[in-house]
């Protein structure tokens, strides 16, 4: 069984309308050609082929070629029978997972998630903006949680002020699993841990660590280192709470700061950034209540950086 809706939409750019039709997945998990042979028994193989070789197919709206993409239960698949679809692109982000109602992204390090009093454009925020325009000019997102500029990884935008509102006012409810890996200076004691505190925030905006619980907010960070080579290690660190600089600050505190963090210890540079990845995203989606899990690779650099050299 499955759902079919139709559309037409004007491409502003084009003189030629689009002719979409999407189907509502109800089957067993089954690759992304194979499910689009049993839609289309009346069309040769060539054709349904050439639909994902010309990216006239999307799978939760994004467009894809990947004859293989694995399809389950309720994923949405998008066919534009005049053209393909237009295709983001963008060399500091990435557009992992959209619907009608949320974006999610890996952002790349040194892009700023919005904007501020001197940087403008050159944001997460801003790129997207321009991104959803372009379908309508009516169209905006928000902003449900930002990463520093000098952290890479997964994050959420909404695309309406309702649902943004959903996800912040009860964070810890729809957000089932954040986690980062990152590189840290020398050898931690123990492979696995917690670090917990109180933070606040001096005039300086420098966050930090007390034990007075009338002065800061609570914070927990578990941790697992994954390797070492004894000079760096890669730990993976789960966050139990959401609080600004967190791992950042609990790292330096038990004497391991990221490396290319000058401003909470560091005292070496060696991959030119912030060792900081968001690399794992799970929450329950707050319109269709699906359980949403999104995961990006340890950065090649991170690993590279703590390989054991003695093995080579």
């Amino acid at each position: 069984m499955r759902r079919t809706l139709s559309k037409r939409r004007h491409n502003r750019n084009s003189k030629q309308d689009d002719s979409i039709k999407t189907y509502l997945v109800q089957e067993e998990p089954v690759a992304l050609l194979e499910y689009l042979f049993t839609l289309f028994p009346d069309k040769s193989k060539t054709t349904v082929k050439s639909y994902l070789y010309h990216r006239q197919v999307a799978v939760n709206n994004l467009p894809t070629t990947q004859f293989d993409l694995p399809l389950c239960a309720g994923d949405k698949i998008s066919v534009n029978f005049e053209r393909g679809f237009r295709v983001f692109s963008h060399n500091r982000l990435r557009i992992v997972y959209e619907d009608e109602f949320l974006i999610v992204v890996d952002k790349g390090y040194g892009l700023l998630s919005m904007s501020t009093d001197r940087i403008k454009e050159k944001t997460a925020y801003h790129i997207l903006s321009d991104y959803v325009k372009a379908d309508h000019p009516a169209n905006r997102i928000f902003i449900i949680h930002r990463l520093d500029r000098d952290t890479s990884g997964l994050m959420m935008f909404a695309k309406s002020q309702k649902v943004q509102e959903l996800m912040q006012r009860s964070w810890n409810d729809w957000v089932l699993d954040r986690r980062y890996v990152a590189v840290v200076e020398g050898v931690l004691d123990q492979e696995k841990g917690e670090i917990s505190s109180y933070l606040a925030e001096n005039s300086a905006y420098q966050v930090y660590s007390t034990q007075n619980t009338n002065a800061g907010q609570y914070a927990l960070t578990r941790y697992e280192v994954l390797q070492s080579n004894g000079k760096y290690s890669l730990v993976e660190l789960q966050l139990a709470t959401g609080r600004k600089n967190q791992i950042r600050v609990h790292l330096k505190d038990i004497g391991h700061s990221i490396i290319g963090d000058k401003k909470y210890g560091s005292t070496c540079n060696p991959l030119g950034r912030l060792a900081l990845h968001a690399s794992r995203l799970r929450f329950v989606h707050p319109i269709t209540r699906k359980d949403m899990f999104f995961e990006t690779p340890i950065p090649p650099k991170f690993a590279y950086l703590v390989k054991d050299r003695r093995k080579d």
